[in-house]
């Protein structure tokens, strides 16, 4: 199950491993992405910690940890082809992949509806 946060970053857990990328809404008020920074692997992020930058044409956004855990994976197709992100950011244009400290700390954020419901909110 995917869930959200207020920072438009989504977090998808399979066992403890934990893939977040960014909102298919947070790529759209980027527009076109030309750079991802992401993290070493091994780093150990704390809830709501950066752990990288987008750069788009508009600006550059810091992208949060959704939850904590230690980065087992970054996705190394961003490096050449940033533009996944825009492309598919809910699928292919992950960002990193982490092992969960607490996989019940998903259960804390955004479900898919709460999270639709909010994006009315800041549009």
């Amino acid at each position: 199950m995917r869930r959200y946060t207020k920072d438009h970053e989504w977090v998808e857990l399979d066992g403890e491993t934990a893939t977040v990328g960014i909102s298919a809404h947070a790529q759209e008020q980027l527009g076109d992405i030309t750079f991802v920074e992401l993290p070493e692997t091994g780093k150990t992020l704390s809830v709501g910690e950066s752990f990288g930058v987008v750069e788009s044409v508009k600006a550059a956004s810091d992208i949060y940890a959704p939850i904590a855990g230690e980065v087992v994976e970054v996705n190394g197709a961003l490096e050449d082809d940033p533009e996944l992100v825009n492309r598919e950011p809910e699928s292919g244009g992950w960002l990193i992949k982490m092992k969960a400290a607490d996989t019940g700390a998903v259960d804390a954020l955004l479900d898919e509806n709460a999270y639709t419901e909010f994006l009315k909110t800041v549009s």
